[in-house]
């Protein structure tokens, strides 16, 4: 392996690493996501809609293509397969631009297992790679793991997920309650103003939208006028996915998520198991990329 091949590998499994500390106990379109409004502000101060703005990956999740996968409850008996697309644009100052794409499949079946290949292009360092990357993972909660399949070294790293990792249903109530009360006195406050927008066919699929306007005051963030950060979801109760998700910060550009080419039948077995020619690896690939950052390539010269 040569020491560009070991730099990108290297790579691959920090973003990979990145992807499973993003989807954390989602297991692939499970349940409902969090309510608009904790997406909006990530949970914390320092999230989406918070003053201390954006971290590298946690609000990306649009952009790395697990939108909708987030929740504890495993959704059976609705399978479906479709395409999503996210689109990221910047405008900087100068005038340039950034424009970032990512796509990704997704698949379902009646059991609640589910699929997620996303495909990465132009993402950061990724670029170097001069061609796009595909991460493939599995979520099984019928044989109790997840999976995050190596397609260049026929890896599939095993996860065990475990029940007791999930919320009772007291406590995501109690959740839910604490981020209700949160936002009721955010819009008391005139910080975040909720607006329902009613129930829209969007590529097929019936769904739900809710936009939420998050205003940072002026001097806040040293910021000379006040802010404001427009989130808007549509969510189909039906599928227990979102549909489409428009997130516009003017300090981040605008990310759309998209999904599309909605097939509601049942996705072949075989995309939900570990192709027979893999080795199955315990741990997840974070372990690997410890490593593989620490170690030198094969054929690096020895220290002098």
């Amino acid at each position: 392996m040569n020491r560009k091949k070991w730099a990108f590998t290297s790579l691959t499994c920090t973003v990979l690493t990145a992807a499973l500390l993003c989807v954390g106990a989602a297991r692939g379109q499970e349940g409902p996501p969090p309510p608009p409004d904790v997406m909006m502000h990530g949970g914390g101060p320092g999230g989406p809609g918070g003053p201390g703005g954006p971290g590298p990956f946690g609000d990306r999740i649009e952009l790395m293509g697990f939108e909708g996968l987030h929740g504890n409850k495993v959704v059976k008996g609705a399978p479906f397969s479709a395409t999503a697309s996210t689109e990221t644009s910047q405008t900087l100052q100068d005038g340039s631009s950034i424009h970032r794409t990512t796509t990704s499949t997704l698949y379902r079946d009646s059991l609640g297992r589910s699929r997620n290949e996303v495909t990465l292009s132009g993402f950061g360092p990724l670029q170097a790679a001069g061609k796009p990357h595909t991460m493939i993972s599995i979520a099984d909660p019928v044989g109790g793991s997840r999976y995050m399949l190596d397609a260049q070294n026929k890896v599939a790293h095993q996860m065990v997920m475990k029940a007791h990792g999930s919320p009772s249903p007291e406590q995501e109530a109690a959740f839910q309650a604490k981020m209700q009360a949160r936002l009721q006195k955010e819009e008391a406050s005139g910080a975040v103003k909720k607006d329902s927008l009613g129930t829209q066919t969007i590529n097929g699929v019936a769904a739900e939208g809710t936009r939420i306007t998050h205003t940072i005051p002026a001097g806040q963030i040293g910021n000379d006028k006040a802010i404001q950060i427009v989130f808007e979801r549509w969510y189909s109760p039906d599928l227990q996915v979102v549909v489409k998700s428009t997130r516009s910060d003017p300090r981040f550009g605008t990310t759309t998520y998209t999904l599309t080419n909605v097939q509601r039948t049942e996705p072949a077995a075989a995309l939900f198991a570990v192709p027979s020619d893999y080795t199955v690896q315990q741990g997840g690939p974070r372990n690997h990329a410890r490593g593989a950052m620490h170690a030198p390539p094969p054929d690096a010269p020895a220290p002098q």
